[in-house]
């Protein structure tokens, strides 16, 4: 059976081509596009480019060329069925059934497409008539210049019934059609035709091939309906389309970034104000098929949503929708705006710089989460806590990806923990706190065994360093830099340690910010080099952070890039042991000192000058590990 023209269309908009071809080629991005070597001929300089706008593959070295299908036709040596069915598969897309009348109503589709394009062009007519003098203004008022309009090719329907209905007739387009595309209606009791939109502004929707498929139109007077949407045609599906998403996607994968809004006019008005790449859904609140549109965009969209409470409930049912569909590299992120504003409004009373500040302090589909079970569930009471915790779980649970789950399970953990923890342990993250002992000889080590803190392997790479001698706040934090440079300059110590570097407590909120930085990293864009996480971590704003601990931590050599992963292996165990043992001296010393300054006693006194004492031995404790260091052309251990 032969396809469709307007399903191979449809498979083609769902792939991304750089995703079929990084299965064969190592592909590296270059500005919009991405080079490597061509898979049909030897060659040692890339010449193979791949462009996920234009959905092509290009050799400029043998001339090769074509679409995804193409692609595996032509380096797998499938059959053109073969390899549609493959492509199909990973899209979810279901293969048409045998039809004698499919090119029929291929051809039928294309005909109603060239109705909505007289349309256009007859409503962007009247915008400029005298009949749209007031929807002129109206626009005027709301700030767009005369570009804009004609970018986004706006117009007018006037307040006639039949003012369509007649300039399509006259243009050969038969009545039955017309009402077919959603043009006009047709009334129950056989009557002639009348037009659907009347006395409103204009706003076409495209699909991904830049076709004009549907109508959005915003009533000029006090009609029922202050917006009305095309209804759904053989073109024209809503829950899959977003408004501008043609115009944005090119400008949105040159910036890593897309946003969603609410509404027509927030989409144009971004545009204008240099924000090209927003798009909004139509009329509805975010459907999953368009996430997974927005996903073979960007890996995470941000949505931008009024700061009132309707925009909370949105920002929710954004969240519910989400959980399901979540895998490694997509999700969302979340932009509130002020009480009472929408992005137009926003941006027209503070301006472009101040929306760009906004769009930069998003955050993540994790704490967007966590705000709205906390709001829902207080956790005042230890019931209350307690329900928070299985709203939590049930909320986590639906994640399908086992691995998106694994590391939202302990995050989760980390929050609901923080809830029970006293004040003076300040901004962590961990999701235990370790029992009270009494002279805390032994504790429970990062893998939750027993050891001996007096046998804990160390390395005289930190004699020299504050880690364990001064104060202790900036001993913590540069232990807490430490264990972070660590994973930054050897990402595969996050391969067996990424559920233990979630549960580390640290205090520092600065560092804990860059660590969540970190996890995210591993788990959205796997098998990331030291360069790649640097270069990433900079952009995100962490760039003075990474400089002041690759300065502070120059002679610890096991932190840098050029150490054999067992001997950072080691010394990051070790960091974290000093580190746990530490922590637990302090919350002694602390509860020890609160016992005698409400009550001076020869016991608590003995006990605080103990805990001083184990304070000064950690302090200047060595320890050389046999063989530690050899691996990284080391002789000793200092």
């Amino acid at each position: 059976m032969s396809f469709p023209p307007a399903f191979l269309d449809e498979l083609r908009d769902r792939i991304r081509i750089s995703e079929v071809v990084g299965g064969k080629v190592k592909l590296v991005r270059r500005g919009r596009e991405h080079t490597g070597l061509c898979p049909f001929h030897s060659e040692r300089t890339p010449s193979f480019t791949v462009n996920d706008d234009k959905g092509f593959y290009h050799c400029f070295g043998c001339g090769a060329h074509g679409d995804a299908i193409a692609f595996l036709v032509e380096a797998e040596g499938l059959s053109f069925r073969d390899a549609v069915e493959r492509l199909a598969a990973r899209a979810g897309q279901p293969l048409p059934t045998p039809d004698p009348e499919a090119a029929q109503r291929a051809e039928r589709r294309a005909t109603l497409i060239d109705a909505n394009e007289l349309a256009v062009k007859w409503f962007s007519a009247q915008l400029h008539a005298q009949a749209g003098k007031e929807a002129l203004a109206y626009l005027k008022r709301r700030g767009l210049s005369d570009d804009t309009i004609r970018a986004f090719r706006l117009g007018f329907a006037p307040p006639g019934r039949t003012g369509l209905a007649e300039a399509l007739a006259a243009r050969g387009v038969p009545p039955a059609l017309a009402v077919e595309a959603g043009l006009l209606i047709q009334p129950e009791d056989g009557g002639a035709p009348f037009d659907r939109f009347r006395n409103r502004v204009m706003f076409p929707i495209l699909d991904t091939r830049g076709r004009v498929v549907a109508f959005g139109g915003r009533a000029m007077d006090d009609a029922p309906a202050k917006y009305l949407n095309s209804p759904e045609t053989p073109v024209f599906h809503k829950g899959r389309m977003l408004f501008n998403l043609f115009a944005a996607r090119g400008e949105a994968r040159k910036r890593s970034e897309i946003l969603v809004v609410e509404g027509y006019m927030d989409v144009i008005s971004l545009a204008q104000a240099g924000f090209p790449h927003g798009v909004a859904p139509l009329g509805t609140a975010l459907t999953e098929d368009q996430m997974q549109e927005l996903w073979r965009v960007v890996p995470e969209p941000i949505l931008c949503f009024d700061g009132d409470a309707a925009g909370r409930r949105a920002a929710a049912r954004a969240v519910e929708r989400a959980l399901p569909l979540l895998k490694p590299g997509h999700s969302l992120r979340f932009a509130l705006l002020p009480q009472g504003q929408d992005p137009d409004d926003f941006v027209r009373a503070s301006g472009a710089e101040a929306f760009a500040a906004l769009i930069g302090e998003s955050k993540p589909l994790s704490d967007m989460l966590w705000e709205i079970l906390v709001e829902s569930h207080p956790a005042d009471t230890p019931e209350r806590r307690a329900g928070l915790e299985q709203a939590a779980h049930e909320a986590v649970s639906r994640i399908a990806d086992p691995k998106v789950r694994k590391f939202y399970e302990a995050d989760f953990r980390n929050r609901i923990g923080a809830l029970w923890r006293p004040a003076d342990q300040g901004h962590v993250h961990t999701r235990r706190s370790p029992a009270r002992t009494g002279r805390f000889a032994s504790s429970r080590g990062p893998r939750g065994g027993r050891f001996d803190e007096r046998k804990l392997p160390a390395s005289a790479a930190l004699r020299e360093t504050p880690l364990v001698r001064g104060d202790e706040a900036a001993r913590s934090r540069l232990r807490e830099g430490l264990l972070l440079l660590c994973a930054i300059n050897h990402p595969t110590l996050l391969d067996s340690h990424a559920e233990e570097m979630m549960e580390l407590e640290i205090r520092n909120r600065d560092l804990d910010k860059l660590r969540s930085e970190i996890i995210r990293i591993a788990v959205s864009m796997p098998g990331l080099d030291s360069a790649r996480i640097r270069d990433h971590v900079k952009q995100q704003g962490y760039g003075a952070i990474l400089d002041s601990l690759d300065a502070a931590l120059a002679p610890v050599w096991f932190a840098q890039k050029d150490a054999a992963f067992v001997d950072v292996e080691r010394g990051w165990r070790h960091v974290v042991g000093l580190h746990q043992h530490f922590l637990l001296l302090e919350r002694e010393r602390k509860r020890v000192e609160e016992e005698l300054a409400q009550e001076l006693s020869e016991e608590a006194f003995a006990r605080l000058q103990a805990l001083l004492k184990e304070f000064e031995e950690a302090e200047g404790r060595e320890a050389n590990l046999a063989g530690f260091g050899v691996a990284s052309g080391r002789h000793t251990a200092g």
